[in-house]
């Protein structure tokens, strides 16, 4: 079976519209859950537009909101240390009632020149691919010992350093792990680590490529590829849902069954409703 939900990336759009998708999209069962995306300066419209921060946006529409499984398509890991994200996004999940999918992904590639202008802007280093995947494996580890170990535990990695690492509250239910990402390093640490894997992008014939390498990925430890959900992001077209429709069509038959659907901005009255009554099948 297939799950479907709704993307407005906070990007040249006010909170008050994101918000009134989310609350419209929550009473319509056939959207099961909605994303934000994890940028601090905008990637696409307007250099200098408003873009608002996705952690604490995500909090705000967790408390608007009763039913959608939410989160960041992905949060990078570039951004915020993975304890303090650890707490961050425990915080959501309880504000959530335990509603929260933990999207997280290495980070932003460094051929993105829009994307990657927001480390220098903010102050943030930006390490090379290398150092950016093996953060990524060692965050997961850690995040998942916050959420989960009853006792203070020291991490002496090779890029996280903790002593006395204590997360309290913890997250209200299990968050899944939505792992974003295509490089082979990437998927070595999504068959490790994730539930779901998102492939960034809508390219399918890439997508099916870099699933095999997944699924070989996984049985080289021993693990299922069938226990890691394939998600893709689809755009949608307010003048064309005909072609929104085929790229579901398709996406099924290659096996993704976590499915979001990008709407692009200004999102017009009703959006969700029409998603579903225009888009979704059946």
């Amino acid at each position: 079976m297939t799950s479907f939900g709704l993307m407005t990336a906070p990007q040249q759009v006010s909170y008050a519209d994101v918000a009134r998708v989310w609350r419209e999209a929550d009473g319509i069962p056939e959207i099961e859950h909605a994303w934000l995306f994890d940028h601090l300066m905008p990637i696409g419209g307007d250099p200098g537009g408003p873009v608002l921060e996705g952690w604490t946006l995500l909090s705000a529409l967790a408390a608007q909101t009763e039913r959608l499984r939410l989160g960041l398509l992905v949060t990078s890991n570039r951004f915020r240390p993975p304890a303090m994200l650890a707490k961050i996004a425990a915080t959501v999940d309880v504000v959530s009632g335990g509603r929260l999918d933990f999207g997280i992904g290495a980070g932003s590639r460094p051929d993105v020149p829009m994307a990657r202008r927001e480390y220098e802007a903010h102050g943030l280093p930006f390490h090379d691919s290398a150092h950016a995947v093996g953060a990524l494996a060692e965050a997961c580890a850690v995040i998942r010992r916050l959420w989960t170990d009853d006792e203070p535990f020291e991490f002496d990695g090779e890029y996280v350093r903790l002593k006395g690492a204590y997360c309290n509250p913890k997250p209200v239910g299990r968050p899944s792990f939505v792992l974003g990402g295509r490089s082979a390093a990437t998927l070595r640490v999504v068959a490790r680590h994730a539930d779901v894997w998102n492939y960034p992008g809508d390219d399918l014939e890439d997508a099916l490529g870099r699933s095999a390498l997944l699924d070989r990925f996984c049985a080289e430890i021993g693990r299922d590829p069938a226990s890691i959900a394939r998600s893709l992001v689809l755009p949608v077209f307010y003048d064309r849902p005909q072609v929104t429709r085929d790229a579901i069509a398709a996406a099924e038959d290659a096996g993704f069954r976590h499915l979001v659907l990008a709407l692009p901005a200004p999102y017009p009255d009703g959006v969700a409703r029409w998603v579903a009554d225009e888009i979704l099948p059946g």
